[in-house]
């Protein structure tokens, strides 16, 4: 089962980065762009899970207990791929973000998972594989209180890619 920790969105939320993908989608000459089902953050990758490392992420989760907080959603980006690039949407940097991401991230590290290095740079996917000639324009800053966070699988289902919850921590 391959697994990653998410925020995911209230409705109003989700539309606002919709329409932002939809701006995108009508700018790009080709590209493969995020169901709206799919759209959320992710805090920490896992990869593929057994079963056991399921319940050490769940367990890691329940750990990192924090208090609700807002992001602001407020730009626009990519990361630059050879070909084609891949545009998110920018979250803006917090401390109760980044302390819960490095949080999960120890926990985790504890139960035996062994993580991407990388710096976490938090943003939402909205179009992977995207060829466009113009840039989107600039986002008018929006955002909502993550209350919590979900353990998210993510299957092939008909050759459609599905996120699905399987465990959330208020």
């Amino acid at each position: 089962m391959r697994l990653f920790v998410a925020v995911n969105f209230n409705a109003e939320t989700r539309l606002k980065l919709l329409a932002l993908r939809d701006e995108l989608r009508t700018r790009a000459i080709r590209g493969s762009f995020v169901a709206p089902e799919n759209i959320h953050m992710t805090l920490v990758f896992l990869g593929d899970c057994t079963p056991k490392q399921v319940s050490a992420a769940k367990k890691a989760m329940n750990k990192a207990a924090f208090s609700p907080f807002d992001i602001c959603i407020d730009s626009l980006g990519r990361f630059k791929r050879s070909g084609s690039d891949l545009w998110w949407a920018g979250v803006r940097e917090n401390d109760a973000l980044l302390s819960l991401q490095r949080r999960l991230s120890e926990n985790l590290t504890r139960g035996g998972f062994k993580l991407d290095n990388d710096s976490f740079r938090p943003h939402i996917t909205l179009g992977r594989k995207v060829v466009s000639r113009t840039v989107p324009r600039s986002v008018e800053p929006f955002g909502q209180t993550v209350t919590s966070i979900d353990l998210m699988s993510s299957e092939s289902i008909n050759d459609v890619l599905t996120y699905t919850s399987i465990h959330q921590v208020p």
